[in-house]
């Protein structure tokens, strides 16, 4: 949501769990054509994920692309030339608008957790694929636990008496994202060799109200935005959500169990 304040230092406070996922997908990713490769991570956040893909490809030019002025500050602490001969840079982009220049066609397009956040993305697909370079390739991974407590209790309390008037509108957030063969489908009606999967990942968190932390990071943010200039108001929502967040994941002997469904694509465009 682009009316959304994000807190760079929140979102990392989970950076193993959140940069696992983008690990496992570049896992995926085939060689790339030629060098040294061009590469586009779209909804770069605080660049930490930005930077891991220079240890895949040390000698890329990688441009990280954000709409949030909070996280590309944060992110520009990454920017520079790389040990490997590459280069990471930052600038402000929304992905509804993005395309790769026809005279700098990308090696990879990558993006991760981000897509989730923007209407109709699947028909961005046919703009980026062309601005692939031949055999090239898109790589994606996006949330898929809209289900989930953390998302259905939220929808319910913003839902109630008590704050269905100021955050009712932020109760039933439309789902952006494709089930896996939707994506499979669009990718592949492109021209591309695809590759899509899902995983659950058990999430063990550490820390009281681990849940609660994990959520003021990403699903919770839009609320706390439209209560920043109320306190006290936010103070009662967080503690509602905290009371609800704490039976549906109690802490065990070794943490908290956060079960996570997450979607991945890696689409290769023909050579």
């Amino acid at each position: 949501m682009s009316d959304t304040t994000w807190d760079p230092e929140q979102y990392l406070r989970h950076a193993d769990h959140r940069t696992r996922a983008l690990r496992d997908l570049l896992a995926r990713v085939p060689d790339l054509p030629g060098g040294p490769p061009r590469i586009t991570d779209i909804g770069c956040g605080p660049g930490n994920t930005t930077a891991l893909l220079t240890d895949r490809w040390p000698t890329a030019l990688v441009t990280g692309l954000d709409n949030s002025a909070e996280m590309l500050a944060a992110a520009r602490r990454y920017a520079g030339p790389t040990p490997g001969g590459g280069r990471v840079d930052f600038r402000p982009a929304d992905a509804t608008e993005w395309s790769p220049s026809p005279d700098e066609p990308c090696d990879l397009i990558v993006t991760n957790a981000a897509l989730q956040w923007v209407p109709g993305h699947p028909d961005r697909f046919p703009d980026w694929i062309a601005g692939l370079a031949p055999g090239g390739v898109l790589a994606l991974q996006v949330p898929d636990n809209f289900d989930a407590p953390t998302h259905t209790l939220l929808a319910e309390l913003l839902s109630s008496p008590r704050w269905k008037a100021r955050l009712g509108r932020l109760a039933h957030r439309p789902v952006h994202i494709l089930d896996p063969a939707g994506y499979l489908d669009r990718l592949v009606a492109l021209g591309c060799t695809a590759d899509v999967w899902q995983t659950t990942y058990l999430q063990l968190l550490q820390g009281e109200d681990a849940v609660l932390e994990w959520t003021k990071g990403t699903a919770l943010r839009p609320a706390l935005t439209a209560l920043a200039d109320d306190p006290a108001a936010r103070e009662e929502l967080v503690g509602q959500y905290r009371d609800l967040l704490r039976d549906a994941y109690p802490p065990g002997p070794a943490g908290t169990v956060l079960p996570f469904r997450r979607t991945f694509a890696v689409a290769r465009k023909e050579a």
